[in-house]
């Protein structure tokens, strides 16, 4: 399995597109009754083939990831051979943080009106772990990144 088996709650969500997949292997509703309860393991295999398509389209058209807590702000821009980071850290005060899911315009607003020296601008890049895109962006995604527009990033760019 090259990722995570999809929980209950995900299946669920996706409940439609894993029937068309179960038809697309010539398992019927019928026969995936029955192959639950006679061969399990067969069937936990299915599954966890399905869960590896599913990331794998999610993760292949993640453009940018976003990572927050009350004082770092990551954001990143995911391209085909490396990673960009732009990253804002608050030094000194408590008067703001970035805990809050803030619009581009919000966050601009946010960044006029804090204290001199308060935020400290960094950026960097880098390739793929052994260049793999997909299990390092997946990697980023489970510790809490989140897929993002990319409104802030840009944002943040033409401030750097």
């Amino acid at each position: 399995m090259k990722y995570r088996r999809l929980t209950l709650d995900e299946l669920k969500e996706l409940e439609n597109e894993f029937v068309r997949f179960l038809a697309s292997n010539t398992i019927t509703s019928d026969d995936w009754v029955s192959l639950k309860t006679t061969n399990p393991e067969k069937a936990e295999t299915l599954i966890e083939m399905f869960s590896d398509i599913v990331f794998e389209k999610v993760i292949e058209k993640v453009a940018f990831l976003e990572h927050r807590n009350a004082k770092d702000l990551m954001l990143f821009e995911c391209l085909a051979d490396q990673i960009k980071l732009i990253g804002v850290k608050i030094v000194g005060t408590d008067s703001i943080s970035f805990a809050e899911n803030q619009t581009a315009e919000q966050m601009t607003a946010l960044f006029q009106s804090a204290p001199n020296g308060s935020l400290k601008m960094y950026s960097a890049e880098k390739p793929y772990k052994n260049n793999n895109r997909s299990q390092e962006l997946f990697k980023m995604m489970e510790n809490g990144s989140l897929i993002s527009d990319g409104q802030l990033y840009k944002t943040l760019l033409k401030m750097k």
